[in-house]
């Protein structure tokens, strides 16, 4: 019997597991909102680039694939649906927070705690060519990745 897969902790990922998930999860969210004919109230072309939105996502890749597995219960498929029915509010409730639209993205806005320093406010971009940005994105995020392994590894030495 294959073992469940578990959650991915975005935060601990290594450059090379993130640049694997990254696919994955962009391959995924492809076939999921056109196979549910997601609007981008849902999810956004620049899902990517809001973290809520990343978590929220990839904890759902994991469960389809988990209740789609070829030692799920039957009824495991039944259990997504309803998951994903919850997913679904709580995504456009993040969409509708952080600004992401079809056309247009912004960073998603912080508030800042008493004490803290103020944090400038993203500036609004027009969305252009989406999976350009993408690829953009991951790589940047690799090669961030990559320094931080590099660093540990200087220092280990």
């Amino acid at each position: 019997m294959a073992e469940p897969l578990g959650p991915i902790n975005w935060n601990t990922l290594g450059a090379d597991e993130a640049e694997a998930e990254w696919l994955d999860l962009n391959a995924w969210v492809n076939w999921l909102r056109g196979t549910y004919g997601l609007a981008p109230t849902v999810v956004p072309p620049m899902w990517h680039r809001h973290d809520e939105l990343v978590w929220e996502l990839s904890a759902l890749h994991l469960h389809w694939l988990n209740s789609y597995g070829p030692d799920a219960s039957p009824s495991s498929p039944l259990g997504w649906h309803r998951d994903f029915a919850d997913a679904r509010i709580r995504l456009r409730d993040w969409v509708s927070a952080c600004g992401t639209r079809l056309d247009r993205d912004r960073p998603t806005r912080q508030t800042t705690w008493p004490g803290e320093p103020s944090l400038e406010a993203g500036h609004e971009a027009e969305v252009c060519d989406r999976d350009a940005d993408f690829v953009q994105f991951v790589m940047e995020d690799v090669t961030a990745r990559r320094q931080v392994e590099d660093q540990v590894a200087q220092r280990a030495s």
